[in-house]
């Protein structure tokens, strides 16, 4: 009798351990990722972009909180938010908090579905569905009813009080010891509020250097900014997979991007140009599933150099 017991056991016993690690661990295991990209014209300086995404702020979360305020001491160029920042509609305060050294930088964000929408509780294995049917956020599935409204307002008075850009389908410059840098950015197109007709057009002229920015890597985004000349591509909304597969990788995306490209750099080529695309696994999980399994939570601090 004991025999026919053991088995499920020590799988029930696996998978508590393995759900206590993910959530009591990883979760709260925040790491800073560095990369070198090889984008800028012959002869101009590097540049340090420190990258945070998907921060998904719940009331109380004190160590990401202190991690985030400490990125500041790693000095960058400029900071890019690539967006999510809330789970929480009271996390207002705390994001500002968090994110106040860094804000001391110049910089410029974006905004994802969650910074205007609560949250929902949803079986993870819809992501999957989603996956096959190719549907995704509000890209063919029907709209969501009785959403709760988070306080985006507020969130984008306090980024734009410290003199970040707001790059919601609109352009942007930043001067950098007198470098010109374009930024370009996107609202969300997982919930098709991107509208690329309105900054169409590739860098301008007299920028030093530009880039294009945006919450969500859809395909047709990316396919926009690099038939458009963009060299480079920050997003973020992934999380890297959250829940992926040692030696394998993650399952999902929750977006049309290939797995093989859910998190970290890599290309991207439309209409025989091609850019180089930077997707951050972001450092925080929704309030509902807050696990995170052979994908730690990450900022980036990219090194941009000559070509």
């Amino acid at each position: 009798m004991r025999a026919r017991y053991r088995i499920p056991l020590g799988i029930t016993a696996a998978g508590t351990a393995g759900l206590l690690y993910a959530a009591g661990f990883e979760a709260r295991s925040f790491r800073l990722r560095r990369v070198t990209v090889p984008v800028l014209p012959s002869g101009m300086r590097p540049l340090r972009v420190l990258q945070v995404s998907d921060i998904h702020m719940v009331g109380g979360q004190r160590k990401k909180q202190r991690w985030l305020r400490s990125l500041a001491g790693l000095r960058p160029d400029f900071v890019i938010n690539t967006g999510d920042n809330l789970s929480d509609p009271e996390g207002v305060p705390e994001v500002l908090d968090a994110l106040g050294p860094l804000m001391e930088f110049p910089g410029a964000y974006v905004f994802g579905s969650n910074d205007y929408y609560g949250p929902r509780l949803r079986n993870p294995a819809r992501y999957l569905l989603e996956k096959v049917q190719g549907r995704h956020g509000l890209n063919g599935n029907p709209p969501v009813v009785d959403a709760v409204h988070n306080p985006w307002e507020d969130l984008r008075d306090g980024f734009d009080s410290a003199g970040w850009l707001n790059l919601t389908n609109t352009r942007g410059t930043l001067k950098i010891e007198g470098t010109s840098i374009e930024l370009t950015g996107l609202d969300d197109p997982h919930i098709k509020r991107d509208r690329y007709p309105e900054v169409a057009g590739g860098p301008s002229t007299g920028a030093d250097f530009s880039m294009g920015v945006v919450h969500a890597p859809y395909l047709r985004v990316l396919d926009a900014f690099a038939a458009d000349g963009y060299p480079l591509i920050l997003a973020g909304h992934t999380h890297g997979g959250q829940l992926c597969i040692p030696f394998y990788g993650a399952l999902v995306t929750n977006c049309d991007l290939d797995t093989d490209r859910v998190k970290g750099l890599s290309t991207h080529t439309a209409e025989g140009r091609r850019s180089y695309l930077h997707v951050s696994a972001g450092c925080g999980t929704s309030r509902y599933t807050p696990v995170r399994f052979a994908c730690p939570p990450e900022a980036t601090l990219l090194t941009l150099v000559g070509r």
